[in-house]
C-alpha cells in the first residue's frame, strides 16, 4: 500500500508556511521538469525558477523571496532552506531497507579457515578465503571477492562485483558500491634499461568506520605500511587512491579524483570532481580543492584553491580578469604603436 501524505502533514514535517490548499495528498518525491501530481517537488535552484508554474507538481518546496501565488488546486511550503526541507521529505517516502537472511548461499565458496558470523549474509557466486573474518550483520552480495586473512567488521554493505584482496582491514559499517578494488598493487616500477621492474606492494589498505565509497573506485595497497582511510570518509565513483595515501576524517572525495602515492589529507578535506594532486602532499584540514584543479604544492589548513597549476581562488579569479582584458590590451597596444611610427614619420 503506498504512503499518503498532505500538505498539511509535509509542512508540519519541514516546519515551513503552507499557502494554498491544504488537503491535496501526495505519494512520492520528483523534480520539478517530472512530478506528477501526486508528487512532492522543490525550487533548489534560481535556475529552474521557469519550472514552477508549468510543474505538474501540486505541492512544491520554495524559499521566501519565490513571488508568484500558486494557482488553484496547488500550493507551496514556503522553507529556510528547500533543499534541506526536501530531503525531510525524501525521507519519508523512502521504503525501509532491504532485509537480507542470514546465511550463506548455497554457490557461495567459504574457506573453512574463515571466521563467518552466523548473522552474515553470503551472497551468490561469493568467494571468501582463508582466515578471512566476516563480521556481524554484514552483508556481502552476488560475486564479492574476500581475500586471505582480510577483516570486515560489523554490519558492512558490501554489493556485488566487489574484490577485497589480501589482509585488508574493513571497520564496521563501510559500504563499498558494485565494482570497487580494496587492495589492488600500488603503482611502482623501477625502471631501466630493460624495461620497468615491479617493486612488490606488500602493505595493506585500512578502512576505518562509516566509510562509503563509490562505484568502480579503487584504493591501492601500500607498498609497505597501509593506504589509510580514517572514519566517516565518503569517495563518489570513479576515485583512485594511490598506494600510501592517509586520508582524514570525514574527508568528501568527488568522482573522478585522482590521488598519487603518499599524500596525506587532514581532517574534513573537499576534493571536487575531477581534481589532481601530486605525490607525497599534505593538504591541511579543511580545505577544498576544486574541480579539475591540478595541485602539486603542500596546501595550508582552511585552503581554497582552484586551477592547474592550483591556486589560491582570489589570485584565481584576478588573473581570470586580467586574462579577459588581454584582447583588448593588444588592440590599444597596436592603435600606440600605429601612433609613434606616424609621431617619427613626422619627426624625421
Amino acid at each position: 500500500m503506498l504512503l499518503e501524505k498532505t500538505a498539511s502533514q509535509i509542512c508540519e514535517l519541514v516546519g515551513g508556511r503552507l499557502i494554498g490548499s491544504t488537503d491535496i495528498r501526495f505519494q512520492g518525491v520528483a523534480s520539478l521538469s517530472e512530478a506528477r501530481d501526486c508528487d512532492v517537488a522543490f525550487l533548489g535552484n534560481e535556475k529552474y525558477v521557469s519550472q514552477v508554474l508549468p510543474s505538474r507538481s501540486a505541492l512544491v518546496l520554495v524559499p521566501a523571496e519565490f513571488e508568484p501565488a500558486p494557482p488553484a488546486g496547488r500550493a507551496w511550503i514556503v522553507c529556510a532552506s528547500p533543499s534541506e526541507a526536501f530531503s525531510q521529505v525524501v525521507a519519508l517516502f523512502t521504503p525501509p531497507p532491504e532485509h537480507y537472511a542470514p546465511g550463506v548461499h548455497a554457490s557461495a565458496t567459504v574457506s573453512p579457515t574463515a571466521q563467518v558470523s552466523a548473522t552474515a549474509h553470503i551472497g551468490a557466486g561469493v568467494v571468501i578465503e582463508d582466515e578471512a573474518v566476516i563480521g556481524e550483520n554484514t552483508v556481502l552480495l552476488a560475486n564479492t571477492y574476500v581475500g586471505r586473512k582480510t577483516v570486515l567488521g560489523d554490519d558492512c554493505l558490501i554489493y556485488p562485483n566487489v574484490s577485497i584482496r589480501e589482509r585488508c582491514l574493513l571497520g564496521n559499517r563501510v559500504i563499498l558500491h558494485p565494482g570497487v578494488v580494496i587492495g589492488s598493487d600500488g603503482f611502482g616500477y623501477k625502471s631501466g634499461p630493460e624495461g620497468h621492474e615491479k617493486i612488490p606492494q606488500l602493505g595493506i589498505v585500512q578502512i576505518d568506520d562509516d566509510v562509503e565509497i563509490g562505484a568502480n573506485s579503487c584504493v591501492d595497497r601500500a607498498r609497505f605500511g597501509r593506504t589509510w582511510i580514517k572514519s566517516g570518509s565518503k569517495l563518489d565513483n570513479l576515485v583512485q587512491v594511490g598506494h600510501n595515501n592517509e586520508i582524514g576524517e570525514h574527508a568528501m572525495i568527488v568522482a573522478q579524483v585522482g590521488i598519487a602515492g603518499s599524500c596525506k589529507l587532514g581532517k574534513g578535506v573537499i576534493l571536487a570532481g575531477q581534481a589532481g594532486l601530486s605525490g607525497h602532499l599534505h593538504i591541511g584540514d579543511g580545505s577544498i580543492v576544486m574541480g579539475q584543479a591540478g595541485v602539486s604544492k603542500d596546501l595550508e589548513p582552511g585552503s581554497i584553491v582552484i586551477g592547474s597549476p592550483a591556486m589560491d581562488r582570489r589570485e584565481y579569479a584576478k588573473k581570470q580578469l586580467y586574462i579577459g582584458r588581454i584582447a583588448k590590451i593588444s588592440d590599444q597596444l597596436k592603435t600606440l604603436q600605429k601612433e609613434l611610427e606616424e609621431l617619427k614619420k613626422l619627426s624625421g
